[in-house]
């Protein structure tokens, strides 16, 4: 087990056929440049690693993830942020094989958007999962590429522009989870016990590549241009600003609608 920026805890586990992934950093498990580039480096590193034929993602404490940092989302500096949470997901949508990821408490925001760049979602019943960003004025850009692969567009465009949560067992009527368990890591263990873990990892390798080929070569291309809408309009405007500002500062927004 190792101790990655004191803030992801990785290590190897089934002889070392399961990447174990923990966010560290509770209650918050916030998604900050630290956190990124953790989660980032210990993909890179055991990508090839022989005889992997997952990885599971979950986190310590109560909550899944509160989301990304919202200072971080400040104009001078969104433009690095959205470029290292955008080359994330991009590893995780083209790693070699399946990413399980096990869900409790809050998972908002970025760290929905982690969620929804892995494979199947194990979630407690009373999990909250939503992307509150339009709240603070802003938008997900991850997540308007994301959901409408597991949801229908309707669904996506309900949790997009109103930001509020549904429960675990919302998620799963919508399609948005996959797995509904009291114990979603114990659940999500015992999925990849009974059908990965027997497999060939070469196998599995190619049937993850040949399924999600059409969707990463579109990704791309969505969040390039989701990032330039988001960082050449939306931040240049008033309402953008004043609420992120405004959450900061923990007062109401004045929305100026420009």
């Amino acid at each position: 087990m190792t101790d990655a920026a004191s803030c992801l805890r990785v290590w190897l586990d089934r002889d070392g056929a399961l990447l174990r992934l923990r966010l560290a950093r509770p209650k918050a498990n916030i998604v900050d440049a630290q956190m990124i580039g953790a989660l980032h480096a210990a993909l890179a590193a055991h990508r090839a690693s022989p005889g992997l034929r997952g990885v599971l993602l979950d986190a310590e404490g109560p909550h899944f993830s509160f989301g990304a940092s919202v200072e971080e989302h400040l104009a001078d500096r969104c433009a690095a942020m959205l470029a290292g949470l955008h080359a994330l997901i991009i590893a995780m949508v083209e790693f070699p094989l399946p990413i399980l990821v096990a869900v409790r408490g809050q998972c908002l925001g970025g760290g929905l958007e982690l969620a929804l760049a892995g494979g199947s979602i194990f979630a407690a019943p009373d999990a909250q999962l939503g992307q509150p960003e339009i709240k603070l004025g802003v938008f997900a850009p991850a997540a308007s590429c994301l959901l409408g692969w597991r949801v229908n567009q309707s669904t996506a465009e309900d949790l997009l522009w109103s930001g509020r949560s549904i429960s675990g067992t919302s998620a799963l009527a919508v399609g948005l989870v996959q797995v509904l368990a009291d114990d979603p890591e114990a659940a999500a263990l015992a999925w990849f016990d009974e059908h990965l873990l027997p497999r060939s990892a070469v196998a599995l390798a190619c049937a993850v590549a040949a399924v999600r080929a059409p969707r990463l070569r579109e990704l791309r291309q969505r969040l390039a241009d989701v990032e330039r809408l988001y960082l050449d309009t939306l931040m240049t405007t008033h309402d953008a600003n004043e609420g992120l500002a405004a959450f900061l500062a923990r007062r109401t927004p004045a929305w100026e609608h420009r």
